[in-house]
């Protein structure tokens, strides 16, 4: 039979594309059990039905707490069924709400904390202040879980979301905070990456010599759990070859578990080009405190929403 050069094959583009460094993640947290999450002002349908979905498969038992009315009528606008979530009414005041969020974890009635549709800064306020009891004992940091496609295993880069512009003993703590979020998704001994522009020591970029302290300081015990390598500039930490053909030899060139980044504005520019120019997906926690926090965002998929409770059930 001819073919007709006029016909036009429709391609469905809109199909869950196959994640499977996010779906074993999911997969391993589903296996330990839910655990009760304080989800902080769910008052749009978009973080009710994020909570819920994470719910549903089997991650999360949701505490919505905020203004109870609210929550009901995004529920009931959405179409959203509440029965498997226990409500925490409070005032209409999304820092009230993060508040008492915050306070569900530090009294043990939750082990993880959800941001619902108040501001990062809002929530994460309530979960530094000092009455919160959630502070630990390192700096609190952000970690992105990336499933990228090719890419033979999950790529973290940190820290793109809270720290501005970290310092040396900042930067010690997120990598220590990395470390151990790649070694409770099943990484035995992750390798950190440190990047810069260049892979050699300059004083006149300051996260040269950062990063070659931070190095010293995993050979020295005050980073452990990992192999921390730096400065290397981003082709050759990601690319053996790239490596080899510049003369580095090391652990962790070409093969990274971790990339940390020099500053937020770097790394938020490079996790957002692998998401909307190399087709990555995401999840993420801030760690460092006594519980993880999920910083779900209006633009995640939901994919990326459950990934990130998996990651809290893992990192619990």
């Amino acid at each position: 039979m001819a073919s007709n050069p006029n016909l036009t094959v429709a391609v469905d583009n809109t199909a869950p594309k196959p994640r499977p460094h996010l779906d074993r993640l999911i997969a391993l947290a589903r296996a330990k059990g839910a655990i009760p999450v304080a989800v902080a002002y769910p008052c749009d349908a978009g973080s009710l039905q994020a909570a819920l979905q994470a719910a549903d498969a089997g991650l999360i038992k949701p505490l919505l707490v905020g203004p109870k009315e609210r929550i009901e009528a995004a529920a009931a606008q959405a179409s959203l069924d509440l029965g498997q979530a226990d409500i925490h009414s409070t005032a209409d005041d999304p820092r009230a709400a993060a508040a008492q969020a915050a306070a569900l974890c530090r009294d043990g009635a939750a082990k993880a904390l959800m941001k619902g549709s108040l501001h990062s800064d809002e929530l994460l306020g309530a979960a530094v202040a000092k009455e919160s009891g959630l502070r630990g004992g390192r700096r609190a940091s952000h970690v992105f879980v990336m499933d990228l496609p090719g890419y033979e295993r999950p790529l973290l880069m940190t820290d793109c979301v809270v720290n501005i512009f970290p310092d040396l003993m900042a930067k010690r703590d997120i990598a220590q905070n990395a470390i151990e979020l790649g070694k409770a998704i099943g990484i035995q001994t992750p390798r950190v990456a440190v990047l810069s522009a260049v892979e050699t020591v300059n004083p006149a970029i300051p996260g040269t010599v950062d990063a070659a302290a931070l190095s010293k300081m995993a050979d020295r015990g005050q980073i452990t759990g990992g192999i921390v390598d730096g400065p290397l500039a981003y082709d050759n930490a990601i690319s053996l070859r790239s490596a080899q053909n510049k003369g580095i030899t090391s652990e962790v060139a070409g093969h990274p578990d971790v990339l940390l980044v020099p500053s937020l504005e770097a790394g938020n520019m490079i996790y957002k080009q692998l998401v909307y120019m190399a087709d990555a997906e995401c999840a993420g926690l801030v760690l460092g405190m006594r519980v993880p926090i999920v910083l779900t965002s209006r633009s995640d998929s939901v994919e990326a929403r459950i990934a990130s409770c998996a990651l809290a059930v893992l990192a619990s």
